[in-house]
């Protein structure tokens, strides 16, 4: 899945957009994403100059968003005009390795559990095939309104 079937998926654009392609996805089972660190990501002029690390939050981030692709891809493929999958929790978060410019972010999620409108993932994130982080990302799907 390309960048521009990503965004048919979820609702988040530039500079929010976490996720750059889906490599493989087996809907109702797990997801595999990719988002690529550039040295232009915004976040680094503050995140820390002169030493950029990608902040924790945004690799869990990029952890839900695509929890919410492989919602869709489960439901049918593409929200309706009105729904919306929301982070509503994360558990279990742990960062194991630093993420700079140049690394190419592949995060893997599986469907742990759900129940009515409420999803539970088990999520890793890596660089190179070594872990960065860990994470229980729970969400919701909802309608905007």
């Amino acid at each position: 899945m390309n960048i521009y079937e990503v965004m048919e998926r979820i609702p988040h654009r530039y500079p929010f957009l976490m996720i750059d392609k889906v490599e493989a996805c087996e809907p109702d089972k797990y997801i595999i994403t990719v988002k690529n660190i550039t040295a232009g990501e915004p976040f680094f002029q503050g995140h820390f100059p002169g030493f950029p690390v990608v902040p924790g939050v945004l690799i869990i981030e990029a952890m839900a968003q695509s929890t919410g692709i492989l919602t869709f891809e489960t439901m049918g493929g593409y929200p309706h005009d009105d729904s919306i999958f929301m982070l509503v929790g994360v558990d279990n978060a742990r960062f194991k390795k630093q993420v700079t410019p140049g690394d190419v972010l592949t995060i893997r999620a599986e469907i742990a559990r759900k129940a009515r409108n409420v999803w539970k993932f088990s999520s890793q994130a890596s660089v190179d095939g070594e872990t960065v982080c860990t994470a229980t990302i729970v969400g919701a799907l909802t309608t905007r309104s």
